[in-house]
């Protein structure tokens, strides 16, 4: 009989899903010190009206990347606020200048792992939606653990989200697809749907490369249950 999954109802310490390698331009410097001010988030707990201006909907972005996916979420949705995280300064610097560039105001960034800003600084019942795109991986079955999708994740993304809340995640490895079945299946407290694509969402990217190199893209719509 093959083994179940893996399931890590609580985070192993030590254990991170990212690998924090990349060297600052001076590009990435004057982007960095020029244009995140203006969009970081406050410090201490997130109030959602009094960081943003307004009451509206709000949806975290995990890993963005060069932020192609968030950019085109504020232009499609401009009543919702959006707050993309990533560790990888370039990116985030990119993003910021892509955000300026198209005159958005509801694009804020967060530089940064993702998991003490939702334990720490984000109330339970905040957030309305969560996205999580092309994530690393994690390809060895060795490094799974460092997966960001694991029963305490899903947990904690389920208490920060609001009733009906959903989380979006899509890969183009066939492995951390039927990762994520497994880890959703045995979470259970969504209710998920395969294959809907979000039609705001750009195809390049990760989503680009993978296509090109004949991977089929996975998604996954997880509708919080009550």
């Amino acid at each position: 009989m093959a083994p179940g999954p893996v399931l890590d109802h609580e985070p192993r310490e030590g254990v991170r899903t990212f690998t924090p390698r990349w060297r600052n331009s001076p590009l990435t410097d004057e982007r960095m010190a020029t244009l995140l001010p203006a969009r970081a988030l406050p410090d201490g707990p997130l109030d959602p009206p009094a960081a943003f201006g307004r009451t509206g909907p709000v949806v975290l972005e995990i890993g963005s990347g060069h932020g192609a996916a968030a950019v085109a979420f504020c232009r499609a949705h401009p009543e919702a606020d959006l707050v993309a995280v990533d560790v990888h300064v370039p990116g985030v610097a990119r993003m910021l200048a892509s955000a300026e560039e198209a005159g958005l105001r509801n694009l804020w960034v967060h530089p940064g792992d993702v998991l003490p800003l939702l334990t720490d600084r984000i109330a339970p019942g905040t957030l309305d939606a969560v996205h999580l795109f092309f994530p690393d991986p994690w390809p060895k079955s060795r490094h799974a653990k460092r997966r960001f999708v694991q029963q305490h994740t899903l947990t904690l993304v389920a208490s920060r989200l609001r009733p009906g809340g959903h989380l979006l995640v899509a890969t183009d490895i066939a492995s951390y697809a039927e990762h994520c079945r497994e880890q959703l299946a045995a979470h259970g407290g969504y209710d998920v749907v395969e294959g809907e694509r979000p039609d705001w969402r750009p195809e390049d990217g990760f989503e680009a490369k993978g296509r090109r190199a004949g991977r089929s893209v996975h998604e996954f719509r997880c509708t919080l249950r009550p």
